[in-house]
């Protein structure tokens, strides 16, 4: 991709579909995500709006339609509740979408790709790292925030664009499949880890049950609470979650334990010996802290009580996918050595008996806090 639109007369096309009111200067690839493309669109009037031009991966999410039809009922929620917070800014703090000339909230092209139009946040930061306890806060704070602003969205309005997408059964039921098939030949590597798992099954199954059961609501949660979600103004301060392609119905301790998964690990998530797996206890505090000035004001005594639910589940459904994969012989994340699957397996694994052990410890914090922001 060139830097200069003049030279790609397919990327000059696809602007050209969409209500864009600026003289481009150039196109620039832009993040560090993997599953999009995504490029920044740079006005020639360095005071006027600049944008992102998006290619949605339809590979990934099959359904681009519902996709973004979540995306408008999620963004049009926020544009209605943020303007209602003394000293909000909407088109800093959400989202937004840029329509096609025929009104539609993307454009298709001729080799059936999806494409979309956001406006660029212009000052904003992110990070892929959580490097202090400040940056920790206003993560928690940001995502916490996110889900209050979305507790009265109707969530039969949001559909599943990635069916099972946190569903613990689903992904043990693939892990069984994937030990009786072996296409690998490599189960009788990693029985120690499939016996973990089984005896570690009911037990990661309550938050799912509890749903069933109605104990826990359903809410409308954004479902990959990775740091660099947030973005920050040039204080670090949090100013707009993005990403919302994930965003679904589910449970709030999923979003949580997803941000604390790698927040609160001392280790790389591949690192090659769980030896050095550890716990950052003054970051998880801090995250913990900026999520529950905000979501305090929605939770219910259920909810608040499954974040740690929610803290062991995602990184033992990490091991569950890592393990999967590499008895299926590597065919969904990508890896640098014929066992890094195995590796990133085992790293995940002792970061939940981390966990476990030190369950007690983050239960207490998060009730403090929770207790704190009554």
């Amino acid at each position: 991709m060139s830097n200069h639109i003049t030279t790609d007369k397919h990327i000059i096309n696809l602007i050209s579909a969409f209500k864009i009111d600026a003289k481009i200067a150039s196109v620039k690839p832009f993040g560090s995500g993997h599953i999009n493309d995504t490029y920044h669109i740079v006005n020639a009037d360095p005071g006027g709006t600049d944008y992102l031009l998006q290619r949605i991966n339809h590979y990934v999410f099959r359904d681009v339609p519902a996709l973004m039809s979540n995306l408008l009922h999620v963004t049009t929620h926020l544009k209605q509740k943020v303007p209602l917070i003394p000293g909000a800014d909407t088109e800093k703090e959400v989202l937004t979408l840029v329509e096609t000339k025929t009104n539609q909230p993307y454009f298709k092209d001729s080799d059936g790709n999806y494409w979309r139009v956001f406006h660029f946040l212009k000052g904003t930061k992110s990070y892929d790292n959580v490097e202090t306890e400040q940056q920790a806060f206003e993560g928690g704070k940001a995502f916490g925030h996110f889900q209050a602003l979305l507790a009265d969205l109707d969530t039969n309005l949001i559909k599943d664009t990635i069916p099972d997408f946190h569903n613990i059964e689903s992904r043990l039921d693939q892990l069984n499949q994937a030990i009786d098939k072996d296409v690998a030949g490599r189960v009788k590597m990693v029985l120690p880890e499939i016996e973990f798992i089984r005896l570690q099954a009911d037990q990661m199954s309550e938050i799912l049950l509890l749903g069933k059961a109605g104990i826990l609501p359903q809410r409308i949660v954004h479902n990959d609470t990775k740091f660099n979600n947030v973005l920050l103004d040039k204080e670090d301060k949090a100013q707009c979650v993005i990403d919302l392609d994930t965003v679904m119905p589910g449970y709030v301790a999923y979003d949580f334990g997803d941000s604390i998964r790698t927040i609160i690990n001392t280790a790389a998530e591949d690192e090659a010996n769980p030896n050095l797996v550890g716990l950052n206890i003054p970051l998880f505090e801090a995250y913990t802290k900026g999520y529950l000035q905000e979501a305090n004001t929605f939770l219910t005594d259920a909810e608040t009580n499954s974040l740690i639910k929610g803290v062991l589940l995602i990184p033992y459904m990490q091991v569950v996918r890592f393990l999967t994969d590499y008895l299926d012989g590597d065919k969904y994340y990508k890896v640098n050595s014929p066992h890094h699957n195995l590796q990133r397996t085992r790293a995940q694994l002792a970061l939940v008996k981390q966990l476990e052990k030190n369950q007690e410890t983050l239960q207490h914090i998060i009730l403090k806090t929770h207790e704190y922001y009554k």
